[in-house]
């Protein structure tokens, strides 16, 4: 929970004076506290895509290394995994922030908002875990070493698919309790 907080503290330290001031003004607070709460939410993700963007570009990187050198056995799973990669940053990238309008009837609430931050904010020691993974992956291939490319494609996609699963209990864990 401290990485959120450093996250959201981060955002609420860099709030220009104006924004300050506008702060005190009633009812305008709790609105700007909801902003940066989503807003902090949007960076958080920005993140996760960022490195599942980086270690799918590896996994791109390995794939061509492995068909230069004919590694024929491993090439459907290795193309599958590119594929899985494909499909969950799109997923990460264009889920909801969390945005309900000003003026609109559903509300999310400031604590829910806390929640997603939370949550958010544990799904990027998923993305950590899969961007080194296919780095150490493609280090092994750059150096020749083939023999283990199946274990490694597993790994990652089970990996994967872990960020992929938490990823899709998102709304059911935020909208807990």
């Amino acid at each position: 929970m401290s990485g959120v907080r450093d996250v959201y503290g981060k955002a609420k330290e860099e709030l220009r004076l104006s924004e300050k001031i506008e702060a005190k003004v009633p009812g305008f607070k709790g609105y700007k506290e909801k902003e940066l709460r989503r807003e902090s939410d949007r960076l958080v993700r920005d993140t996760i895509v960022k490195r599942l963007n980086k270690a799918r570009d590896d996994a791109k990187e390995v794939f061509q290394a492995l068909s230069e050198q004919k590694i024929t056995e491993v090439m459907t799973r290795m193309d599958r995994l590119v594929m899985v990669f494909d499909r969950v940053v799109e997923k990460v990238n264009h889920a909801s922030y969390s945005y309900a309008g000003f003026f609109n009837v559903v509300k999310v609430k400031e604590d829910k908002l806390s929640k997603m931050i939370a949550f958010d904010s544990g799904l990027v020691g998923y993305a950590d875990a899969v961007y080194e993974q296919t780095r150490a992956f493609k280090k092994e291939v750059s150096e020749g070493k083939f023999e283990n490319s199946l274990e490694q494609i597993r790994m990652i996609g089970e990996s994967l698919g872990s960020l992929e699963d938490a990823f899709d209990s998102r709304k059911e864990a935020i909208m807990e309790g």
